[in-house]
């Protein structure tokens, strides 16, 4: 780890005063002590600055330490001279020893600093693949990656350019005299460049032998391995992300072909029964058989529930497709329970002429925050729903009341009601149930737009039915605070 000027200097000044106060000590004249033991401290108060210091204030306290040694404790005392060669084989034993020891004491400090920092780096390493391979959205993924980069390295800026989309995504504030230039070079030379003066680094990014872009951070000192590592794992990751977006496509097409082929199948087959209904009263109006006016009324009134039956499949489809595309913006405000329930009702006339409809609303006064719009398509779906499941001339009852900031509707048949194994699919798009679907006409997008409907208001749906004594359907919207 380099040291600045100023604790170089507060070192060497540190360590000469060691010297200055080890010489004081065993020179005054009421302390006797052999020159082994002096040389010993100065050797112990070397190999510890050493440790603190480095290497240059440890070699420069062993040669000051030396000529103390000469001058102070070696015969003849009060000259840089020895008249002993022992003394001479002592002083410089003393010597190469307290720089050996330094050298190795601050090797072994470099190799732990060195080991540390490689530590450091495995775990940012780890944590970088980690929210690279937790990463959900590939279209977010080239802005996540830079700002990662920042982050865990303590960089103060990164760049990600990728070669296919020509775009150069940003982390932190891009240096003023940075050259776009200099990045998509490094991507087409496909080496790592590091620069100690300004502390850019630039590595290319590879998938397999072709290189797919290239990534630079500003400010932070990375090794070349670490450069090499993170560009792997950018790669890895999009090419991952690409793995994914390709594999969504498909199933999306896939999907679509599915969905496009079952609601076909679905109008082709609610279409059928009303169109021949139509088509049979028309034929007999048009044939201008002898009816009364009260045979030819019921013709009309059979051609027109069923276009109502064509004009309700029709609209649901519709709704079910601007929910999927995300076409709907709901404009929500604040409304009573009562105004909600009154409106759903209005649109459920039909419904009402075959079966009473009985309202139980602990707070009619409550007020929701909602589009009444499409909130009143929520309830008039489950109205229509109790209405083809319940049983004949059987009262659909609605409920409410208010709990944990919601508002929560009830309504309740008195229907078949429904196994617990096909509970889960029940809201799913054109599901209808096994043992009804071939006796009662729909579609199932009824229930998948009510579900898509409220969720989309922040509540939930969801349903509780028992076989033989009918269902209730619950949905929430939030309350007004």
């Amino acid at each position: 780890m380099r040291k600045s000027a100023a604790q170089q200097l507060t070192g060497y000044v540190a360590g000469l005063a060691a010297i200055v106060l080890i010489t004081f000590f065993y020179h005054r004249e009421f302390v006797s002590a052999r020159t082994t033991t002096v040389v010993l401290t100065y050797l112990l108060a070397v190999l510890s600055a050493s440790a603190i210091w480095g290497l240059g204030v440890s070699v420069f306290m062993s040669i000051v330490a030396a000529m103390c040694v000469d001058y102070y404790f070696l015969p003849p005392i009060g000259t840089l001279n020895i008249d002993d060669p022992q003394d001479w084989v002592a002083l410089i034993s003393f010597l190469i020893t307290s720089v050996i020891g330094s050298d190795l004491s601050a090797r072994a400090r470099r190799q732990a600093h060195e080991a540390n920092q490689r530590r450091k780096e495995v775990n940012r390493l780890y944590e970088f693949s980690q929210l690279l391979l937790n990463a959900r959205n590939p279209l977010e993924l080239p802005n996540e990656i830079p700002a990662q980069i920042v982050r865990l390295f303590s960089a103060d800026s990164a760049a990600l350019y990728l070669a296919d989309k020509k775009t150069i995504h940003w982390a932190g504030n891009k240096p003023a005299h940075f050259d776009d230039g200099r990045l998509k070079a490094a991507q087409s030379r496909g080496e790592v460049e590091i620069d100690p003066h300004s502390e850019f680094c630039f590595c290319a990014v590879r998938i397999g032998a072709n290189a797919i872009g290239s990534f630079a951070a500003f400010g932070a000192a990375l090794s070349r391995g670490t450069l090499e590592a993170v560009a792997t794992l950018i790669a890895s990751a999009i090419d991952r992300a690409q793995a994914i977006e390709l594999l969504a496509k498909a199933e999306a097409v896939r999907e679509s072909g599915r969905l496009k082929s079952v609601l076909l199948d679905a109008i082709a087959h609610d279409f059928k029964t009303p169109l021949t209904s139509i088509k049979a009263a028309s034929t007999s109006l048009l044939e201008d058989l002898r009816f009364n006016k009260r045979q030819r009324g019921e013709l009309l009134e059979v051609i027109d529930e069923e276009c109502d039956r064509i004009n309700r499949v029709i609209g649901e489809a519709i709704e079910m497709a601007q929910l999927d595309a995300g076409a709907v913006k709901l404009q929500p405000s604040t409304h009573r329970v009562s105004e909600l329930v009154a409106a759903a009702l209005k649109d459920s006339e039909a419904v009402q002429k075959t079966r009473p409809i009985r309202t139980e609303l602990r707070e009619p006064e409550a007020r929701v925050r909602c589009d009444i719009v499409w909130a009143r398509k929520v309830l008039g779906h489950l109205i229509q729903n109790a209405n083809l499941y319940s049983s004949p001339a059987e009262p659909i009852t609605i409920s409410s009341e208010k709990n944990d900031g919601y508002l929560h509707f009830h309504i309740a048949d008195s229907g078949p009601g429904i196994e617990e194994q096909e509970i889960g699919q029940l809201f799913d798009k054109f599901y209808r149930g096994k043992s009804q679907r071939h006796k009662i006409p729909g579609t199932g997008m009824g229930l998948a737009v009510a579900k898509a409907i409220v969720e989309a208001h922040g509540g939930s749906i969801k349903v509780v039915s028992q076989v033989g004594k009918g269902s209730v359907f619950t949905f929430t919207l939030p309350v007004e605070p």
